[in-house]
């Protein structure tokens, strides 16, 4: 119950500053192409604040937090008195109201900048993105790896951390073959000349993103210190708990035999479900025996596996492969909006992969899983609640600038019609225009959420 009012207000948060963002947007350029502004309502419905600014706009803030409006003036809408016809949004030339329009998409990637900015500003710390290894019968096997590698760069982008080459591989997803620049970890700076470059074949790369990453999927193995065999949390109302398991328990052997690595010990536990299972675990000086029955919980193929509730202690990460992307006042600005461009670019590629079969509509998500993202996000703090927002803002601007009609990316495609043809969309055109992608709208809506309790 605490993790769902955490990811609800974790949402809401994010998207109200995310819904200004872009409703100021419009709201900003339409004041200063002369439109009166009658309503600036940052949610809909029911108002729980309201206040008459001195420019005479109403400013709102609604009780159900899903979105937001500008009203504007507009003789299509309402009767308009003569002395304000020259302020109605109708009577602006058609550039005015493309650069109005326009303005809601603008300041969301605006936003991302800044976003990014603060992040990179205030500084991230991250891991560099070095494997240990590589998988047979995947697209990577043919990767020889003695010793821990760093991915320098994949098909010639630069990347930096884990997060930077997952992006540029979805970027990549449905491509026959992608490179992958590789240099020892401890190579010496400037030294270029033990970077090696792989083409991998990916015509047969394919991968579930709610069991898998791409990187796992392209047969990477990455990097992480050694899993030692003391526990280091035991959850609430567990099995071990109810076992009488505690943190800092060291696992000596299971069921008779000598403990071998987490990796075996989970594999165990996994097909124990209501099965009874005996560990010998040592506490300070003293070695005993504890028998437990892992609870039966559902995976994400929908296999049934046995969960006993209990974390490992990890060694700490060597401080070669720790990260700190940290820039200056100036630097981080370049920094962020080189960013904002790659998360543009990685958006657009997918929505063309959705269309070409690359990409999966299973792949979609609704609100429900932005407000996972948005919980879990906060709880990692707030450069990383920055880098989300600064995600869901892009993808909210290019959502908008779709071509259709109930979105400011419709608007724009009739008042460029109306660019060419020297007048306006008919009613009726933009009448079924808006139905059709009403319709559309609704029909991707009930995908994502159909994906998203899926997911549950």
């Amino acid at each position: 119950m605490l993790d769902f009012l955490w990811n609800l207000g974790s949402f809401i948060i994010a998207l109200g500053i995310l819904v200004t963002a872009h409703e100021y947007g419009h709201f900003w350029v339409a004041r200063r192409c002369g439109v009166r502004v009658e309503r600036f309502s940052i949610g809909f419905g029911r108002a729980i604040w309201r206040r008459i600014g001195k420019d005479g706009t109403e400013y709102v803030v609604a009780l159900i937090p899903l979105g937001g409006y500008v009203k504007m003036l507009d003789e299509r809408v309402d009767e308009v008195a003569d002395e304000f016809k020259p302020q109605a949004f109708n009577r602006k030339s058609v550039w005015q109201r493309i650069a109005i329009v326009a303005a809601g998409p603008i300041a969301n990637f605006i936003f991302a900048i800044l976003a990014l900015y603060l992040m990179f500003f205030i500084g991230v710390p991250s891991l560099k993105p070095v494997i240990d290894s590589t998988l047979a019968g995947t697209a990577a096997e043919k990767i020889q790896i003695h010793e821990p590698m760093q991915i320098m760069a994949v098909s010639g982008q630069k990347v930096r951390n884990w997060e930077e080459v997952n992006l540029a591989l979805v970027g990549h997803i449905g491509e026959d073959s992608i490179s992958l620049s590789l240099a020892p970890l401890d190579r010496l700076e400037g030294l270029d000349s033990r970077e090696e470059t792989y083409q991998l074949d990916t015509r047969e790369w394919r991968f579930n993103p709610e069991e898998q990453s791409p990187i796992k999927a392209l047969g990477l193995g990455v990097y992480s210190p050694e899993i030692l065999p003391t526990l280091a949390l035991i959850s609430p109302d567990s099995a071990a708990e109810a076992a009488g398991l505690k943190a800092g328990d060291v696992l000596v052997a299971v069921n008779g035999q000598d403990y071998s690595g987490w990796d075996d010990f989970v594999e165990i536990i996994q097909h124990s479900a209501n099965m009874q299972v005996a560990l010998t675990i040592r506490r300070d000086a003293e070695q005993f025996e504890v028998d437990l029955v892992p609870k039966p919980s559902k995976a994400a193929n929908g296999e049934i596996i046995g969960v006993i509730g209990v974390s490992p202690t990890q060694a700490p990460w060597p401080e070669n492969m720790r990260l700190q992307l940290e820039y200056g006042i100036v630097d981080a600005f370049f920094v962020a909006a080189d960013k904002t461009w790659q998360l543009t670019a990685v958006s657009f590629k997918m929505i063309g992969k959705l269309f070409t079969g690359d990409v999966s509509v299973k792949n979609l998500s609704g609100p429900i899983s932005i407000a996972q993202g948005a919980g879990n996000s906060a709880n990692y703090g707030l450069v990383y609640f920055l880098g989300f927002l600064a995600l869901i803002s892009v993808n909210l601007g290019i959502i908008n600038l779709l071509p259709l009609p109930v979105l400011d990316g419709g608007h724009l495609l009739y008042y460029f019609i109306e660019v060419i043809t020297g007048k306006p969309v008919s009613e009726r055109v933009q009448e079924i225009g808006f139905r059709f992608g009403a319709a559309l709208l609704l029909l991707l809506m009930s995908v994502a959420l159909f994906n998203d309790f899926s997911r549950l």
